[in-house]
């Protein structure tokens, strides 16, 4: 990089320092010499001790040494202009490092800039008071990235307050997880309590939206729960009047309607809602004890009354056996009467397991058509109205065959061809009338 920057040297014997004009494209100047390796290059003691420093517009004087020798005088005062450049090459390392407060480096630089004009030192007070504007314009650019940053964490600062709020507001008018909501709104707080640096007013205005906002979540969530305790309250009573009903059901032994009933009691015990916990779990333990008994007591009186169906069941199968030997064949009077007192024994037994029913009524069935199909054959045979028809069928034959023979003596041809014809046409009748009593 090019340089171009002014220093004074030292000029032949005559030791007034020369300022050389170097223009810069960077900002920082070279270091400035150490004066007390060659106090005489930046200032003179005369012959009465007046001590001199070499400046831009010629010397100037900054003291007396009268204790010793010029040379210890100009080393004297040159230490303290080196004291002067140390603490302004400090600013420089603290500026450049990061490390140094850039509003203490600039009032320092400005204090060491003001003392520079009548300074008692003796040193090359041209580049230190380069490296002191240095000093002041590092400190001018980092007071203000110090402004930059302070307003960008400021920004940023009142940029996450303001997305804080704005959950919080979304929580406050739309969340129904109350814990999950409230833990979230007490973290928020947290973090609100840990971001610095909005200004004043800005906070104020974020608060009042927070403070605004979690009260009216605790107003919505405190109404909700409110709610919940009377709806617990109600569902409390309701489910107590239906613990009384099933407790009283206990003792019914009306089985199939008292079962269906407790069927809807659960129906309505869960459309009722929740109690508080402890007196829901009471309720229900007392309702389920209902249940648990009625059913322990239906199922030992359903074990019983299978016990007694079998029981009847076993009976039927040795009445069966009985009815197998009926003979309507033989006597069917008797037959008949044998079967009407298995009938009445069998209604007097009760009723069988129902897989039973259709297996064992059947079997009874059988006996029973086998007798009603004797008597009703016996019944056919004797019929007194086809009997009657017979006879009747018959005199009719005997009828016109006599009126055929009376014509034909009388020589009437065409009466007794038709009195034949009609003794013909009975006689098929009564055939068929005679068939249809002998096959009944």
């Amino acid at each position: 990089m090019t340089e171009h920057e002014t220093t004074p040297e030292a000029t032949g014997d005559s030791g007034t320092g020369a300022v050389v004009e170097q223009t810069r494209t960077e900002s920082t100047p070279p270091p400035v010499p150490v004066a007390s390796d060659h106090p005489d290059r930046w200032g003179r003691v005369d012959a009465d001790g007046t001590v001199y420093v070499k400046t831009a517009d010629g010397e100037r004087v900054v003291g007396s040494w009268q204790a010793g020798e010029p040379a210890e005088g100009l080393a004297h005062f040159a230490r303290r202009f080196d004291d002067i450049r140390t603490e302004v090459e400090l600013l420089v390392t603290r500026l450049s490092s990061g490390a140094g407060d850039p509003k203490h480096a600039l009032t320092s630089a400005k204090h060491v800039q003001e003392s520079l004009a009548d300074a008692a030192v003796v040193g090359d007070l041209a580049a230190l008071a380069a490296r002191v504007e240095h000093v002041l314009a590092k400190a001018e650019e980092g007071l203000e990235a110090a402004k930059a940053a302070k307003d960008e964490a400021r920004a940023q600062a009142s940029a996450r307050k303001l997305e804080l709020v704005e959950e919080a507001e979304v929580l406050a008018n739309e969340s129904t997880q109350w814990k999950a909501a409230g833990d979230r709104l007490r973290t928020i707080l947290d973090e609100w309590k840990t971001i610095r640096g909005v200004d004043r007013k800005t906070d104020e205005q974020l608060w009042r939206r927070f403070s605004k906002a979690r009260d009216a979540f605790n107003r919505r969530r405190g109404s909700h729960f409110a709610d919940l305790d009377r709806q617990r309250g109600v569902a409390k009573t309701r489910k107590q009047e239906l613990v009384e009903e099933a407790e009283k059901l206990i003792e019914s032994d009306d089985w199939g309607p008292t079962a269906g009933r407790y069927k809807e009691l659960m129906v309505e015990w869960k459309a009722a809602g929740r109690a508080p916990k402890e007196a829901d779990d009471a309720l229900w333990q007392r309702f389920r004890a209902a249940q648990d008994a009625f059913f322990a007591k239906r199922s030992e009186a359903f074990s019983e009354r299978d016990a007694e169906f079998a029981a009847n069941a076993k009976l039927k199968e040795e009445l069966l056996t009985e009815a197998e030997h009926i003979d309507p064949s033989h006597d069917l009077e008797a037959a008949r009467q044998q079967l009407y007192k298995i009938q009445e024994r069998w209604d007097a037994i009760g009723k069988v397991p129902r897989e039973r029913v259709r297996e064992l009524e059947g079997k009874l069935r059988a006996i029973e058509e086998r007798v009603r199909g004797a008597v009703d054959a016996q019944w056919r045979r004797s019929d007194p109205e086809a009997e009657a028809r017979v006879a009747q069928f018959r005199e009719r034959v005997e009828q016109f065959e006599a009126q055929a023979a009376k014509a034909r003596s009388a020589g009437d041809k065409r009466r007794a061809e038709q009195a034949e014809a009609q003794a013909k046409q009975w006689r098929e009748w009564l055939a068929a009338a005679e068939q249809a009593v002998a096959s009944r």
